[in-house]
């Protein structure tokens, strides 16, 4: 399975649209926003042909986004679990660096999604990896805004850059 993994795209329609495409082309199956859509609007258009995930980020001040959400795929809150073809995922935004170790070091996940730095990186710790696909460019990230895919079969992890 081909997951996409996007986050912190800040009410940015061009880059969603980007990232849309970009999971649609690589023939995704699964989604997973990690949070900081902002507006209901920039959620719509992950409305796409995969199964769609988001978590809560620190900036979705519009609660509308849980129900935009909703009308096509799951919302989880602040964090969410799922499991991809066999793959046991934690999902959540990020906004605590102190979360995102316990989850990377409680040994219950193979991955661990999350974003709110901008700053895209993997790390495997004992059998868990941790994925930020990255975000819009901000400082202290001043990285273009990337995405990111997960062969669940050969756990490759590949980002795109997007702008």
């Amino acid at each position: 399975m081909l997951v996409g993994i996007v986050s912190d795209t800040h009410d940015n329609t061009d880059l969603v649209d980007r990232a849309v495409e970009t999971f649609a082309d690589a023939g995704c199956e699964t989604v997973v926003h990690c949070g900081d859509f902002v507006a209901p609007f920039s959620v719509t258009p992950f409305d796409g042909d995969w199964s769609f995930y988001a978590a809560r980020g620190n900036n979705d001040g519009e609660w509308v986004v849980q129900s935009t959400v909703a009308e096509f795929g799951t919302y989880f809150g602040e964090m969410g679990e799922l499991t991809l073809d066999g793959h046991e995922v934690a999902v959540y935004h990020g906004t605590s660096g102190a979360i995102v170790d316990a989850l990377v070091d409680c040994g219950t996940y193979d991955y661990v999604l999350h974003g709110h730095t901008h700053e895209r990186g993997t790390e495997d710790r004992e059998g868990t990896v941790r994925i930020n696909p990255g975000g819009i460019s901000i400082p202290p990230a001043p990285e273009p805004f990337s995405v990111a895919t997960l062969s669940t079969e050969t756990g490759e992890i590949e980002f795109h850059e997007l702008g």
